[in-house]
Parts: structure tokens; C-alpha cells; sequence
């Protein structure tokens, strides 16, 4: 392996170099992963398990060609709140209606092709919806780094200096020991929740999941369903992102994108599980290391269903600091953000066009400021005004802007 050597889907490292960087994949999502049931009341490890079920089916279901690991979607965040009083049974079925209805776009697009997806989505529209689905991360980055700022500047500068410093694997794993490091820092320095740490005491090794059966309830799959405009914008999101870090079209593996992570939410809900996405966290792991083999994925996978009946380890995630985790996103959320810069600058985007200047403008600033408004008993974050912006505007007005210039 060269020093700046890039690692394709269908390509791998040694066995014990893809198992390290399968870890630092666990480690990404770890923390966003179980932190959506921990705010929405859903079992963590029930979570975790079909996280990692999933995660298997969609490379299953892409065939190995793309790299992704499906977390749990913040999109449900507001929607199962908003339903919280009528019970986690009644949620499920909404998470399992919004699952099969993602499933349903993905046929769609199969079947349409990856001509009627770049008409929906050019790049200057997918540019903008992964450039803002990075930013609108932003502010959580900046709330850990500010709440432990010594920690999260310990773990920064580490993650930095590996990074970019250091040759060979270790340097492949600078997220990895950037966190190791901070956590044991913060250890010394009593940053570490002791509470969380009796916690980890406390906690058995193995344990099996807790399942729990869907109903419906057509009130709460109602609030439910505009999350499915938010999956499809980080799907297709995430399938041009990959292709514009490895440089391989992967247009026509997006149908089969969307239809996976939409069995893998309907499963979620089957079985008690909070809804899946293609996770942010992990195109970020994939920028800092070059490595894109689906073979680490795999990993990620099986190490997140084995740790799924071990409450232990999971307990000894919760123990990471806030400081260690503000370090660290810092880094990754804006290499989201900067993959849709790239995005446009590969596509030969021109700003000098007002059309698309002022599209583009719209719908960072909605995603960044993260507009929320509330429709109803539905409340909309920016990733889905800014996604929704863009998509509904940037047609019309680029129509308008064709008639002005005939």
C-alpha cells in the first residue's frame, strides 16, 4: 500500500488491517447509532442489532459495489416524539409503513433508471443536499467540542496528526486512536461520567435484545411519512458521494440503495428497532482513510450484531466523553459537508448562473441554520426544507431562467 493509496469496494486489506478499519466504522456510528433510541425510549440493543442486520442486507442487496453502514435516522427523531403517547407498538408500524414506502421510491428508480435520477437529482441538486446534510451537523460538533473543550481538543489534534503524519495503517486509523486517546485522557482527567462508568460496572456481558411487534395507527404513520423524503435525499446523497470519492458511476446502484435501507427500516419496525440511513459519520471515516472496501463493512456489521447481546459494551460506549466526540465530528461532518463541494466541482458546476447560485444558496442556509418548521403536528428540520428547496426550485427556475434567455 502506498502512502495515498485508495482502497476500492471490491478490493481489501489484509484480513487483520480490514478488521481495524471495520472498528473505527463501529466507532463512528456508535455514538449517533444509540443515540437516537436512547432520546426516543427504543431498546439501544435491539437498535444495534438491526442496525447491524441491516447494514448486511444492503450490501447483500447493492451486491458489494457500495460501502455504507446503516445507523439509526435522526429524521425519526421528531416523528416518534410527536407519537410518543401512543405507545412504542403504534410507533413501530410507523417506522415499518416508512420503511416499505422507501422501498417502494427505490423499485422506482430501479426501474426508471439512472437517467430519470440525474433528472431529478444533477449534481448541482445532489452537491447541495450532501453539502448540507454535513453542515447541518455543524452545531452538534461544536456543542460536544464546547462542552469538554481540553478533551475535544486533545482528540482533534490527535486525529489530525495521525492522520496526516503518521505512515502506513496507524495512520488510516486516525479517527480510531484520536478517540482512544481522547477517552483515555479524558479518563485521567476526570472528564469521564462517573455515573456512566458505575453503569459500565453494573452491566451484564451477554444479553439477548428485546423485541417488540408493530401496530398501525394511521395518525402516527401520517406524521411518520415525510421522514421518507429525508431518507431518499441521504441515499442518493450518499451513492454520489462514494462515486465522487472513488470515482466509479454508481448511479444505477441507487434503486437498489433506497429499496435496501427501506427493508431495513421495515425490519427495524417489525422487530422493535428504530429506522436506518446511510450513515454521514462513515463517508467521513471513508475521506480520512481512502478505504472504501465493502469487506470493512462487513465487519462493522458482524461486530454490531455480536454486540448487540452484550449490554457491557455497550455501556462502555456511553462512557466516551462528550469532549472525545466533539473532537472527532469536527473533523467528520465537515468532510460531508466539503464531498459536496466536490461534487460540484467535478460536475464543472457554474456559479456565475444565478439559477444556480441562488438555489444553492437557499438550501445550504436553510440545512446549516437547520430551519425548523412545523406543519401541523409535523415538525421539519433543515436537512428536509433545504433537500425539499433545492429539489422543488432549482426545476422551475432553471425552466425560467432557459425562457429569459431565449
Amino acid at each position: 500500500m502506498a502512502p495515498d493509496a485508495v482502497v476500492a469496494p471490491d478490493e481489501r486489506l489484509s484480513w487483520p488491517r480490514t478488521v481495524g478499519i471495520g472498528m473505527q466504522h463501529v466507532v463512528a456510528m456508535f455514538g449517533a447509532t444509540l443515540l437516537v433510541p436512547t432520546i426516543t425510549g427504543f431498546p439501544v440493543t435491539t437498535t444495534l442489532f438491526f442496525s447491524g442486520l441491516g447494514t448486511a442486507l444492503f450490501l447483500l442487496i447493492t451486491r458489494g459495489r457500495l460501502p455504507s453502514y446503516l445507523g439509526s435516522s435522526f429524521a425519526f427523531i421528531a416523528p416518534l416524539a410527536a407519537t410518543a403517547g401512543d405507545g412504542a407498538a403504534v410507533q413501530l408500524g410507523a417506522v415499518l409503513v416508512v420503511g416499505v414506502a422507501l422501498a417502494a421510491v427505490g423499485v422506482v428508480v430501479k426501474i426508471a433508471g439512472s437517467k430519470a435520477l440525474d433528472a431529478v437529482m444533477p449534481p448541482l441538486v445532489t452537491g447541495a443536499i450532501v453539502a448540507l446534510i454535513g453542515f447541518n451537523l455543524a452545531s452538534t460538533a461544536t456543542t460536544s467540542y464546547e462542552a469538554q473543550p481540553l478533551v475535544a481538543t486533545v482528540t482533534l489534534v490527535v486525529v489530525l496528526l495521525v492522520t496526516v503524519a503518521v505512515p502506513g495503517l496507524i495512520g488510516r486509523l486516525g479517527i480510531l486512536v484520536g478517540v482512544v486517546v481522547g477517552w483515555v485522557f479524558g479518563a485521567l482527567t476526570g472528564a469521564v461520567d462517573p455515573l456512566r462508568m458505575d453503569a459500565l460496572r453494573e452491566a451484564s456481558w451477554f444479553g439477548a435484545p428485546e423485541f417488540t411487534g408493530p401496530t398501525f395507527q394511521l395518525s402516527a404513520i401520517l406524521v411518520a411519512l415525510p421522514v421518507v423524503v429525508v431518507l431518499v435525499a441521504e441515499n442518493v446523497g450518499h451513492v454520489k458521494a462514494v462515486a465522487a470519492m472513488t470515482g466509479r458511476p454508481l448511479d444505477d446502484v441507487a434503486g437498489d440503495a433506497l429499496i435496501a435501507d427501506g427493508v431495513a427500516t421495515a425490519l427495524a419496525g417489525a422487530g422493535g428497532g428504530s429506522g436506518t440511513t446511510t450513515y454521514a459519520e462513515n463517508i467521513g471515516v471513508m475521506a480520512a482513510t481512502r478505504v472504501y472496501s465493502t469487506a470493512a463493512y462487513w465487519v462493522a456489521a458482524i461486530t454490531a450484531l455480536v454486540l448487540a447481546f452484550s449490554p457491557k459494551f455497550g455501556a462502555l460506549i456511553f462512557t466516551v466523553p462528550s469532549g472525545v466526540i466533539g473532537g472527532a465530528t469536527l473533523v467528520l461532518y465537515g468532510l460531508i459537508g466539503l464531498l459536496g463541494v466536490r461534487i460540484w466541482q467535478e460536475a464543472g458546476i457554474d456559479f456565475t448562473k444565478p439559477v444556480n447560485l441562488m438555489v444553492a444558496a437557499a438550501a445550504l442556509v436553510a440545512g446549516v441554520g437547520d430551519l425548523t418548521l412545523t406543519i401541523g403536528s409535523v415538525e421539519l428540520g433543515g436537512i428536509v426544507w433545504g433537500s425539499l428547496g433545492i429539489l422543488v426550485a432549482y426545476p422551475l427556475l432553471r425552466v425560467l431562467s432557459e425562457r429569459r434567455r431565449d
